[in-house]
């Protein structure tokens, strides 16, 4: 899932303070499992920012609203008939779901009410970690499943390298190395012979840093 936390309270009332009519709005997919942008966290900003401006001496109109997605169209539509009520929006969404929210309206302004971090997994309750950076080609298959790309700090693909300590990675003691977590992983499951062979160096054209990804589905489009 896509992770992100709270933007600070300050920052989110210096972008909003100039309007009169702001929506609060929310995603009930990935922010809301790591509590950052649900129905529940719209309700608690929504009040937040009533009271801070109540006591500027200002009664301004805030609502709340959450949708199923901001990524998806067809969620967004579910706004169109009140957007022109608005001044602004807060969208509670990761940053695709603020672009988006955005493009399906132009002349409206919607700022971030959340940093989005990474992609990662809930190991705890309040605890998430990456696992991926989404970098188009998939080589989980030869490492065992545990990915260096957006486990390793440097990202290498023939490792560990020699800041590696005691399984702990230099960039940190808390730091678990990548390297070591395959290497353990590859040898439960009798695979050594696989780390053994070096990996070619990666096609990166895939990545991000080729520029904006598309993908397209000629059997599912209209």
């Amino acid at each position: 899932m896509i992770v992100a936390e709270k933007k600070p309270m300050e920052e989110i009332i210096e972008e909003v303070k100039r309007f009169e009519n702001i929506l609060v709005l929310g995603c009930n997919e990935c922010v809301t499992v790591c509590e950052a942008g649900g129905k529940k966290e719209v309700g608690v900003l929504a009040s937040a920012l009533r009271m801070f401006f109540l006591k500027q001496g200002r009664k301004m109109r805030i609502d709340e609203r959450t949708l199923e997605r901001q990524c998806d169209p067809e969620y967004l539509e579910e706004i169109r008939d009140v957007a022109d009520g608005y001044d602004a929006v807060v969208s509670l969404a990761c940053g695709v779901g603020v672009q988006f929210t955005a493009e399906h309206y132009p002349n409206l302004p919607v700022y971030p009410g959340v940093d989005t971090c990474f992609m990662g997994v809930t190991e705890a309750r309040g605890m998430w970690t990456e696992r991926c950076q989404g970098c188009g080609r998939c080589i989980l298959a030869s490492t065992g499943g545990i990915c260096p790309v957006a486990r390793c700090a440097k990202r290498l693909f023939n490792g560990p390298c020699g800041g590696s300590s005691d399984g702990k990675c230099e960039i940190g003691k808390d730091t678990v190395c990548a390297w070591q977590l395959i290497i353990d992983r590859l040898r439960a499951l009798g695979r050594m012979e696989e780390y053994e062979r070096i990996a070619p160096i990666k096609d990166w054209s895939t990545d991000r840093a080729g520029g904006p990804r598309k993908i397209v589905r000629e059997d599912l489009a209209p």
